[in-house]
């Protein structure tokens, strides 16, 4: 389908569902991309954080490009994660994507190799050069350990190099002083939330839309809190936000003591989805650790409470 510009409402970064043995699980995602749809999502973003691209094989990533780019059918627009260390590595990756169909990329900054804000800007003009599709910056420095600098994303913004910005910086304040910034306003130009719990007080402030893990366990509950936001409703954004905040709290389902907190958050969303019929095995790429029965048992707990089972 044809790229919005500027992008807007709610764009899950859809899971990627494996079997037992560690391969894609293309009937359960072909099923969780419908449900997304069906839910009323605005858009799908395939291979970020929450779909473990880190921890497939290109050739993984490349079964559930497609897989999703089938499901979705041009309904909505599928954005391709081509994240990678430097921009030739980016560039390959972007091939295989736009091969697939995907409508967009995001794309981090380079990492592992240190780089200055000159050619983090000259990164993200050849990756777009390069690939001939919309590009989104993902701005996720816990990963990256680096903070894409305002003044660089609103460059690459007025010049047409960027489509977008996810950000999931964690830095709010930082997200509201780009919101308000009047170059943020560059045509087609869309800032997007990559935080479950702030999502109300982000599109008060002006972002475009919202990345939420979460949204695979409730695509529904976001697609209600965006449309109460874009019909001023905001105290009915507020409600819907503060349980969705309420259940956010599985992904503490893991033990700290036996698995870091990635870990704990992916396994509780595949847990969810496997909860709730979306998705056949709870799987976790490795060296991920499962959860174990009382984490599941958990998960199941808050789905409950949230009213999802």
């Amino acid at each position: 389908m044809t790229f919005p510009a500027p992008l807007r409402g709610v764009v899950p970064p859809v899971l990627t569902p494996l079997t037992p043995t560690g391969e894609v699980d293309t009937a359960s995602l072909r099923r969780l991309t419908e449900h997304l749809v069906g839910a009323g999502v605005h858009g799908l973003f395939l291979l970020g954080s929450s779909g473990e691209a880190a921890y497939l094989t290109d050739a993984q990533r490349r079964t559930a490009l497609k897989t999703a780019v089938a499901g979705a059918a041009g309904r909505v627009p599928v954005l391709a994660g081509v994240i990678e260390t430097t921009t030739a590595r980016v560039l390959d990756r972007a091939a295989d994507a736009v091969r697939a169909g995907a409508d967009a990329l995001v794309a981090t900054a380079p990492f592992y190799t240190r780089t200055h804000p000159v050619e983090i800007a000259d990164h993200f003009r050849r990756v777009r050069a390069g690939a001939g599709v919309p590009l989104l910056a993902y701005d996720i420095p816990a990963a990256v350990h680096t903070k894409l600098p305002r003044d660089v994303v609103l460059g690459l913004a007025a010049d047409g190099t960027l489509a977008g910005l996810k950000d999931s910086s964690g830095d709010e304040g930082s997200l509201r002083r780009l919101l308000v910034d009047p170059r943020r306003r560059a045509p087609g130009f869309s800032v997007l939330t990559g935080s479950e719990l702030t999502v109300d007080g982000a599109l008060l402030a002006g972002a475009d839309g919202v990345v939420p893990g979460l949204g695979n366990v409730d695509a529904h509950g976001y697609v209600r809190l965006y449309e109460a936001a874009a019909a001023g409703d905001w105290a009915g954004a507020r409600a819907e936000q503060d349980r969705l905040a309420a259940l956010f709290s599985l992904t503490e389902a893991g033990d700290p003591a036996r698995m870091g907190a990635s870990s704990s958050a992916l396994g509780a969303f595949k847990a969810a989805a496997r909860l709730l019929g979306l998705i056949d095995c709870a799987a976790t790429a490795a060296p991920q650790v499962p959860l174990d029965d009382t984490a599941v048992a958990h998960v199941r707990a808050r789905l409950v409470t949230a009213g999802l089972l």
